[in-house]
């Protein structure tokens, strides 16, 4: 009887682990936000965040627009290529957005007060450690499968 029930554990178990879930995070097949629609609930959290002036919101707003269209433009150009890419083609790709983000640093600061930007940097810091941890944790789970 006890192996009887061990069996039926272990093909209950399995079964179950066998089983498709939902979808999870922004990387499912659903309908994705629009360039718009994204800049808008940026620009919204950063004035939650960061309490800007009706001046700035439509200044960050227009900001996260262009961020949020030319992100579009570039990821659907490296769907195709991403594969075939070689080495000074990922040096040159991750040489343009580094520059794209100093640039956009160097937009924000004249956008938001000093207060502001102190706070900004400091939630971007934290999002960049917060996000580096999550992806070793990834990493180490992909290894142990």
């Amino acid at each position: 009887m006890k192996k009887v029930l061990i069996a039926m554990f272990t093909i209950a178990s399995l079964t179950a682990a066998a089983q498709e879930g939902p979808e999870r995070g922004p990387r499912d097949e659903g309908e994705r936000l629009t360039p718009e629609q994204m800049a808008t609930l940026q620009t919204k959290k950063m004035t939650l965040a960061l309490d800007l002036s009706s001046g700035q919101q439509k200044q960050i707003r227009e900001f996260h627009l262009e961020n949020a269209k030319l992100r579009k433009e570039k990821k659907d150009a490296m769907k195709e290529k991403r594969k075939d890419l070689t080495s000074e083609e990922r040096f040159a790709h991750q040489s343009e957005r580094l520059d794209h983000m100093i640039a956009q640093k160097g937009k924000l600061k004249q956008i938001l007060n000093e207060d502001q930007f102190n706070k900004w940097e400091k939630e971007m810091s934290h999002r960049h450690h917060k996000g580096k941890k999550g992806h070793k944790r990834q990493k180490e789970h992909r290894e142990k499968r």
